[in-house]
């Protein structure tokens, strides 16, 4: 498994740039850190780019988008439905209204299970593999260029992890879309549509929706990843008085959140489009021999433009309340295991 990891060397100019070697730059974070509260912070510090290291971020994304997803259900039902319906219901309060009122609070969180179990794995392969294709991009092109093109290794990075993220969500979003769009019950519960999906239509029919995932998912984290990123350095370097490693944990996550709502809202933009048609194509059955591509076709057509963008305000309000809970419960799970919160910011030059 070693042999397959590259080397760690260039990806440390992105957790402490101008450092003249990681060891050197990972007390000036941890040490702090370890004073004001031992017992978040692992006695033996993972060391960056390694598969321990990986692993700790890979469990870190699926906490951050598992368990942020599955709380903004609610949000994401009455979402869904409108996108699909724009009828159904006149605001996002009239949905919650209705819904508790027919349902009761569980049917507030109507697709919450495979809505749990399709993001934890997308956030772990997400994370971890962003984390992973950052430091290998980075060796392949040294540390000079890599500090120097930050931006696009941030882009590339993210691009290739959610790749291979969205295909491990796929399955879970068609069921979660298929329970949450129809108002009268689809199943009893997770594991009772998953085997009506896969009895009805096979197993092509939790895939079917893949390439509309990654049209939405692919351009919102790289939007997610390259703004947060740079959101944070620019926080650091222009907005606060002093450099990153000088603040404490709890400053620092706070950065995090501020950045994490910013970079969400850009998010929700890039990625809506794209969001409307998964729910449309989770939904609209295919005539006699025509394509995804050509099903596709017929929805943009029937939506027109005001319908693609339907649900944009209640998509940035969740988009920017996830994404800064993501980037703030990711970065604590980090910290507990005694690794700095992303984001690198070059120290200050001093003024004379």
């Amino acid at each position: 498994m070693s042999a397959l990891l590259p080397n760690a060397q260039a990806l440390t100019a992105f957790h402490s740039v101008g450092s003249a070697n990681r060891k050197a730059a990972l007390p000036a974070f941890i040490a702090p850190s370890v004073q004001e509260t031992p017992k978040f912070v692992a006695a033996a510090p993972i060391e960056l780019g390694t598969a321990k290291y990986f692993y700790a971020c890979g469990l870190g994304g699926a906490m951050a988008c598992g368990l942020t997803h599955a709380f903004v259900t609610p949000l994401d039902l009455v979402k869904c439905r409108r996108q699909v319906n724009p009828k159904l219901y006149t605001s996002i309060f009239d949905g919650w209204r209705k819904i508790g009122s027919a349902q009761g609070i569980s049917g507030l969180y109507t697709g919450v299970g495979p809505t749990l179990i399709g993001y934890s794995c997308q956030g772990a392969f997400k994370y971890g593999f962003y984390e992973y294709f950052k430091n290998l991009y980075a060796g392949v092109v040294g540390e000079e260029n890599a500090a120097q093109y930050k931006t696009v290794l941030f882009l590339s990075a993210s691009a290739s992890a959610e790749f291979l993220a969205d295909i491990a969500l796929c399955p879970w979003e068609a069921l979660k879309v298929r329970m949450q769009t129809s108002t009268t019950p689809f199943a009893t519960g997770t594991i009772d549509g998953f085997n009506k999906i896969l009895k009805t239509e096979g197993a092509g029919g939790f895939f079917k929706g893949l390439t509309p995932l990654w049209l939405r998912q692919i351009p919102y984290t790289m939007m997610k990843f390259a703004t947060f990123e740079n959101i944070v350095a620019a926080i650091y370097n222009k907005a606060l008085s002093k450099p990153k490693d000088e603040y404490n944990k709890s400053q620092q996550l706070g950065v995090s959140f501020v950045a994490g709502y910013i970079a969400g809202v850009f998010c929700a933009i890039v990625s809506h489009p794209a969001d409307t048609l998964v729910s449309q194509l989770n939904n609209v059955p295919k005539a006699a021999g025509e394509s995804t591509m050509q099903l596709t076709g017929r929805i943009v057509k029937d939506l027109g433009m005001a319908g693609i963008w339907r649900g944009l305000g209640a998509r940035i309000v969740m988009i920017g309340t996830l994404t800064a809970l993501q980037w703030f419960i990711y970065d604590i799970v980090k910290v507990q295991f005694g690794l700095p919160t992303t984001g690198s910011a070059p120290a200050a030059e001093k003024k004379n």
